[in-house]
């Protein structure tokens, strides 16, 4: 199955991913904005902490690709893989969306670092299921990886500075 056509489905049945990923941005805004003042601004970071700017280009991005890969494997043949695909990549983005109201909305550093080490393990199980369903997919998905990759560090560094 892999790197196979999507199966023809109705336009429509794209409105599911895309209405999750917005709904997760829309609540992980909801739980970041009000704490960016001062509460995050006042916590000592480590010199690789990207601009505030960054955050916001870097999201969308990524949960556009996150929406795209999801429909994508969301339109192939029904298959255990598939089902479990598109399961891991539910959970992973209830995490994502968890991360927000522990991280930010709890003013936890550790919160987030208990959240978010797990999340990378289901963002990395996420892609590898994703490119064995619809290699475009695993590619599209795989730069979330890095990310919180890269968050997963930032975290555990701000936890570290601020503990």
């Amino acid at each position: 199955m892999t790197g196979s056509t999507p199966t023809k489905r109705p336009w429509y049945h794209a409105l599911v991913p895309i209405g999750a990923v917005v709904v997760a941005s829309v609540l992980g805004q909801i739980a970041t904005f009000p704490h960016l003042a001062p509460w995050y601004a006042s916590l000592v970071k480590p010199p690789f902490n990207p601009p505030n700017w960054v955050f916001g280009p870097v999201w969308t991005a990524l949960y556009l690709l996150m929406a795209f890969a999801a429909i994508r494997v969301m339109w192939q043949p029904p298959s255990a893989a598939r089902t479990r695909a598109l399961m891991l990549f539910t959970v992973q983005l209830l995490f994502n969306v968890a991360w927000s109201w522990m991280f930010f909305a709890a003013e936890s550093p550790l919160l987030g670092l208990v959240n978010i080490v797990p999340q990378l393990a289901l963002v990395i199980a996420t892609v590898i299921t994703f490119y064995g369903v619809d290699r475009l997919a695993g590619i599209a998905i795989a730069p979330l990886a890095l990310w919180v990759g890269f968050a997963t560090l930032l975290n555990a560094s701000i936890w570290w500075l601020n503990g």
